[in-house]
């Protein structure tokens, strides 16, 4: 008997997994700590106290500050650190699932692990390096606040809509479709195609936006200097007006009319402003008390400027060309001289040409070549201008150089004079009235009038009377105070 017990004594257990494979072989006698617990071969003296402390553990999950030193796969053990149950997944412990409610972070979390924001009321996730949110997005002190799905009710049926919550207040909602709510919505009388806004806050879209299909022109009243109101900006489809001045930062500049007519451009800072259309005018036009006046037009059919007016001109005016003044009125200037081929540095020719419809001009010029004025008809010849310093009273010493003028007392030198009959024979000795120039034989006539008749004719010198005609000057001795002596031709 006692053999048989001791051939069962001899006996070692094999300890075996769920899955059949063995986890360790214990001898009669002895205890075995492969795994978390104590385990017992046959007659193990003393295995009361192992076998409770096992049933302790497997109570308490192991709990403990430090994970179980030879885990099995699947085993639990409560983490008393983060007071998490956590099972082992043959490399580490994970969390068993669930999340940790407390107001603060748990520390030494694992990938998975779940985290009650109980302060926000919020969920966090652990990414294995930091806790992620996982909803809600607002904390419970900030209320509803982001997008929330929501199902709103129309005569079209209902209708599914995105809507932005902030603070508990609906801002916004994002709909695919136009409907009119069928239940009262505040601030969403209509719901449009898109993005509507709450109609009570006066919300409105700020910052920066590359395209919009309309604008709210009502207002005019600016938020800020950067934000401007729709009804401040300038309309491309109606008549407008602005305050400011309008500057187009570009060379292309401005273009006018319905075909463009009117372009003001600018080309290497040369500014440019064109009629476009063929042979059209360009006019500019003033209010004159109510009439409008085209005082200047530039024409297109045959390039001209034509001005309607007085033109003032402050500054010299230069004409490259012909002047034509198709008007019969006299023109005026106020300046006391009129300057004639200034600045060209050669000597030609200028004066005045009056055109004559038969073809011929007078001209009155100064003559360059000549140095003098001149005047005449170009059917002819032109004359000199006779100058006041053209003119002597000495015509013996200034022969054929200088025109005749009496000095200041009327008389007149010349070398000799030949004059034709210009007066009457004298006929009585009271004939004083005429002032014809006389010819010699009506001087000797009146000689022979004045005192009676002739003395003497001949060369005997003879004295008689008062009177002498001879052919030599009187000798002395010959003739009396008061006697005349006239020398004649031999």
């Amino acid at each position: 008997m006692w053999l048989e017990d001791n051939k069962y004594k001899q006996m070692a257990y094999i300890i075996n997994k769920t899955d059949g494979t063995a986890v360790t072989t214990i001898t009669d006698g002895t205890s075995d700590n492969t795994t978390s617990l104590q385990l017992f071969g046959k007659s193990f003296s003393g295995f009361g106290e192992g076998l409770n402390e096992n049933l302790v553990k497997l109570l308490e999950n192991a709990a403990s500050t430090s994970a179980p030193t030879a885990p099995l796969k699947g085993e639990l053990w409560f983490d008393t650190t983060t007071n998490q149950l956590k099972v082992y997944d043959g490399t580490s412990f994970k969390p068993t699932g669930g999340a940790k409610t407390s107001a603060s972070a748990p520390t030494s979390p694992s990938a998975g692990d779940l985290w009650h924001d109980s302060t926000n009321d919020q969920l966090y996730v652990h990414t294995g390096s930091a806790f992620l949110l996982v909803g809600p997005v607002y904390t419970s002190g900030q209320t509803l606040s982001g997008w929330k799905i929501e199902t709103l009710g129309s005569s079209g049926g209902n209708k599914v809509v995105s809507s932005m919550y902030v603070g508990n207040t609906r801002v916004a909602i994002v709909s695919k479709e136009d409907f009119t709510p069928s239940v009262t919505q505040t601030g969403f009388a209509t719901i449009k195609a898109g993005l509507t806004l709450n109609a009570t806050l006066g919300a409105v879209f700020e910052g920066t936006n590359t395209q919009a299909a309309n604008i709210d022109v009502s207002s005019t009243t600016n938020l800020s200097a950067t934000v401007v109101a729709g009804g401040n900006f300038l309309r491309a489809d109606a008549a407008d007006t602005t305050t400011g001045a309008l500057t187009v930062d570009a060379d292309g500049g401005v273009i006018i009319g319905d075909s463009q007519e009117l372009s003001i451009t600018v080309a290497s800072n040369d500014v440019t402003i064109a009629q476009t259309s063929l042979d059209k005018d360009l006019k500019f036009t003033v209010n004159d008390g109510g009439v409008t006046k085209t005082p200047l037009q530039l024409t297109g059919e045959d390039g001209g400027v034509d001005i309607t007016g007085d033109v003032t001109i402050t500054g010299n005016l230069t004409i490259s060309g012909s002047y034509d003044k198709s008007s019969v009125d006299v023109s005026t200037y106020v300046d006391a001289f009129v300057g004639l081929n200034e600045g060209n540095n050669t000597n030609v020719d200028g004066g005045l040409i009056v055109e004559q419809n038969s073809g011929v001009e007078a001209k009155l010029f100064y003559d360059t070549s000549e140095g003098h004025w001149a005047a005449g008809l170009s059917s002819g010849s032109y004359s000199q201008i006779i100058r006041d310093a053209d003119a002597t009273a000495d015509g013996n010493a200034n022969k054929n150089t200088k025109f005749l003028r009496t000095t200041a007392a009327g008389l007149l030198t010349v070398t000799n004079m030949n004059l034709a009959a210009v007066g009457s024979n004298i006929t009585s000795s009271t004939s004083t009235a005429s002032v014809s120039v006389p010819t010699t034989g009506q001087v000797a006539e009146s000689l022979k009038l004045w005192g009676g008749s002739t003395i003497s004719d001949d060369n005997s010198n003879s004295i008689a009377g008062n009177r002498y005609v001879e052919t030599s000057a009187p000798t002395s001795g010959q003739g009396s105070d008061g006697d005349l002596w006239f020398v004649r031709e031999s």
